[in-house]
């Protein structure tokens, strides 16, 4: 992937439906048999992958149509987790037992799926095992079996280490974890909360590092955002500079990015980066109601051109459209948002077609 100038993509997840919920909301209590949920499930996804494919998308995901979140994935290949009342996150799925492997190749089947159904370029997503272990631990539920965060967080890496090995079989074109918590760290109140902050960035890396070791015949991304709280907005706010050191160590191909918030600071800082990395560079807004037009998100990836080779940047959206289940984006928000990201990349390309220079400026 990526000989395409510009290529377009999504973060992973799209809005769900009412159906999608009430399907989901099904599963996830035991209320509709497996394989009557994975029949409408099935013809829920292939509506979703025709419907990024006619926005014209070059690289598509099944949309996250199969899962109540991004991080509650992991409960569908692991027992050991029930829901639990937190503060911070209010009713959410803890581990509460020690981790029991009840399924295999759940998301290597998701991705066989998609596979199967498109014939674009393809991504699967899974959640960081330090995005878990802050999510999913529970100090009153969960210490009795895991002692701290850190002790699930590493229980959880191999865990998705094999997941991520099955996907890679099934062809897809490119495996991206999510991990916003690393992200977080930005903002200098998040750092305050931590006795050793630093060692928290190192644990988050050094998480993903364990997992894509010496994997290869897949691109391998890791997306970071400052939480995404739809119409709400987000959780953390201030430039990449200070995890800049930590994301560096990152031993992956493409790092996804989010810009078109007014929190996410300035894109010179996309210089920085090892040149070996392709930049998914967020450019479309996933939060708030307003349709950007196409000349708007081309703008803003002209700005990121002028900072490093155009052939290093893809297009997509800051973040998914709808990482659980309580987000309030429609649909049809979400696919005229995704029209005009390919309409930009359209004038991007005219405008780039023949480039000159190592900083990539079209030629006069």
């Amino acid at each position: 992937m990526g000989a395409k100038l510009f290529p377009t993509t999504v973060i992973g997840s799209m809005p769900r439906p009412p159906f999608v919920k009430e399907l989901l909301s099904l599963h996830d209590d035991g209320r509709i048999a497996p394989e009557e949920f994975r029949k409408r499930s099935d013809a829920a996804v292939e509506y979703v992958i025709a419907l990024q494919e006619h926005a014209g998308l070059d690289v598509i995901s099944d949309g996250e149509w199969r899962r109540t979140s991004y991080v509650d994935v992991v409960t569908e290949v692991m027992d050991g987790f029930e829901y639990v009342s937190r503060d911070q996150f209010h009713y959410h799925k803890c581990v509460v037992r020690k981790l029991n492997r009840k399924r295999e190749g759940v998301v290597a089947g998701e991705a066989a799926f998609l596979k199967e159904h498109t014939g674009r370029g393809t991504k699967v997503c899974l959640p960081s095992p330090y995005l878990m272990g802050t999510r999913m631990w529970e100090p009153k539920a969960s210490s009795g079996v895991y002692a701290t965060r850190e002790d699930l967080m590493w229980a959880l890496m191999p865990v998705i280490r094999q997941e991520l090995l099955a996907v890679r079989e099934s062809g897809v074109d490119i495996v991206q974890l999510d991990e916003p918590h690393l992200c977080v760290f930005v903002d200098e109140k998040v750092r305050a909360q931590f006795n050793d902050p630093e060692a928290e960035m190192q644990r988050a890396v050094d998480l993903i590092n364990a997992i894509v070791e010496g994997v290869q015949g897949v691109t391998l991304a890791v997306h970071l955002c400052r939480r995404n709280w739809g119409r709400k907005g987000w959780g953390a706010e201030g430039g990449y500079e200070p995890i800049l050191p930590y994301i560096r160590q990152l031993r992956v191909q493409m790092l996804l990015l989010e810009f078109a918030i007014p929190v996410a600071g300035d894109v010179a800082v996309l210089r920085q980066l090892p040149e070996h990395l392709q930049i998914g560079l967020g450019c479309v807004d996933c939060r708030f109601p307003e349709i950007e037009s196409a000349e708007v998100i081309a703008a803003r990836v002209r700005k990121a051109a002028e900072q490093v080779s155009p052939e290093r940047l893809w297009l997509n959206p800051d973040c998914g459209f709808a990482p659980g289940m309580l987000s309030e984006v429609p649909l049809d928000e979400a696919y005229a948002k995704l029209k005009n990201e390919v309409a930009a990349a359209g004038i991007l390309r005219e405008s780039f077609r023949n480039l000159s220079g190592p900083a990539g400026k079209a030629a006069s």
